[in-house]
């Protein structure tokens, strides 16, 4: 990015020093680009989109506790697992649509002293923003998904009893932690109807003592239950929708796997994602223009008219999200006449940044 901005810096005071000292036409050219044939002017893009796909993958882990053996026979808690697992599943897919410089459109506009499109603003990859404005403004990207703070895990042996660590088996520590943990949810029970041999003074003292009490028989429970940890980690694919459009057929965007999470779209451990990108703008067709022989070539600013489409993602044959989005590239190019940025008008362009179309105009007559 910065050598790009370092490319357009010197190639502008290149083209503002030899717009002082040479001679130039009467109104601001405008021409398609190639390489090296433009010295006096601004090089600039207009945009199109890719889809940047947010995947927010959750990873659950399980670890057995040391009592897990015993948690039918103590607790009444069946079905608890005695192996240690790992398991992914996809929570959230989110798709936005982001613009790049369509090399395919790429025009370059002479600057002229008697004419008002001097001031060109262009993004970092050299889309146009605007024309004689101060306030140009380029799409930002969407925020990266901030996962929140793990609760701090609470070792469950802090709270066992001289007594319990004092057992030469398992069957009996684990026959005396359950005790432990029904006298807690008993005592948990008399606070709350008031019948507790020490009852707090206020409300606040009361949450305390009943937020120990849980702390104390969730830490307990879980040597009996296991522990499960959950992490979400966000993943950005990349995709360009004139790919798919031009295929016809919806294609693997990712598979997911229940042992190793997200993998490529070849991977066949995963179960796969699909992607299906319509052009739906339905725009008409533009008319031909017939040049007539020794007219001159048209000149002015080149715009965009956006077209749309709809992106769907697919787990299997079931939707999981389906957005309807702008897309330049299905659309068309419009030109704004040059005799708008003459010096008989103070002229500002807008662009929309995604779509590259006129967001505002101000073409007034000066006073």
């Amino acid at each position: 990015m910065k050598i790009l901005q370092h490319i357009w810096a010197l190639a502008l005071t290149v083209i503002l020093l030899h717009t002082s000292l040479c001679p130039a036409s009467a109104q601001t050219q405008l021409t398609p680009w190639r390489p090296g044939v433009t010295t006096e002017g601004a090089v600039y893009f207009l945009p199109k989109t890719l889809l940047r796909v947010s995947v927010l993958v959750e990873k659950t882990t399980y670890e057995p506790g040391d009592f897990s053996v015993f948690a039918q026979r103590y607790l009444r808690m069946p079905d608890v697992s005695q192996e240690p697992s790992v398991a992914y599943r996809v929570v959230d897919v989110m798709q936005t649509a982001l613009p790049v410089a369509d090399t395919t459109k790429a025009y370059s506009v002479r600057f002229d002293a008697r004419t008002m499109a001097a001031r060109v603003s262009l993004s970092d990859d050299g889309r146009l923003l605007g024309l004689n404005i101060d306030d140009a403004a380029d799409v930002d990207e969407p925020e990266a998904f901030m996962p929140a703070e793990r609760q701090r895990q609470v070792n469950p042996r802090q709270f066992l009893t001289e007594e319990i660590l004092s057992c030469g088996s398992t069957a009996k520590m684990a026959e005396l932690t359950a005790r432990e943990i029904y006298d807690l949810r008993e005592n948990r029970k008399l606070l709350i109807k008031g019948q507790a041999d020490f009852m707090p003074q206020d409300g606040r003292q009361m949450q305390i003592m009943l937020d120990e009490l849980d702390r104390q028989d969730q830490a307990l429970s879980s040597l009996f239950v296991g522990t499960t940890v959950r992490d979400t980690t966000e993943h950005i694919l990349w995709v360009d929708p004139q790919t798919l459009v031009a295929s016809g057929q919806r294609q693997v965007l990712f598979r997911l796997s229940q042992m190793h999470g997200l993998v490529e779209a070849d991977d066949l451990s995963g179960a796969p994602y699909y992607i299906t990108v319509e052009d739906i703008s339905q725009l008409p067709e533009p008319e031909p223009v017939e040049k007539k022989k020794g007219q001159k070539a048209v000149q002015g600013i080149y715009v965009n008219v956006p077209g749309r489409m709809r992106s769907t993602i697919y787990e299997g044959i079931s939707t999981v999200v389906s957005d309807e989005l702008a897309a330049p590239q299905f659309g068309q190019t419009m030109l704004l006449s040059a005799s708008l940025f003459n010096k008989r008008y103070t002229t500002r362009l807008w662009l929309d940044a995604l779509t590259g179309a006129v967001q505002r105009l101000d073409a007034e007559q000066p006073k």
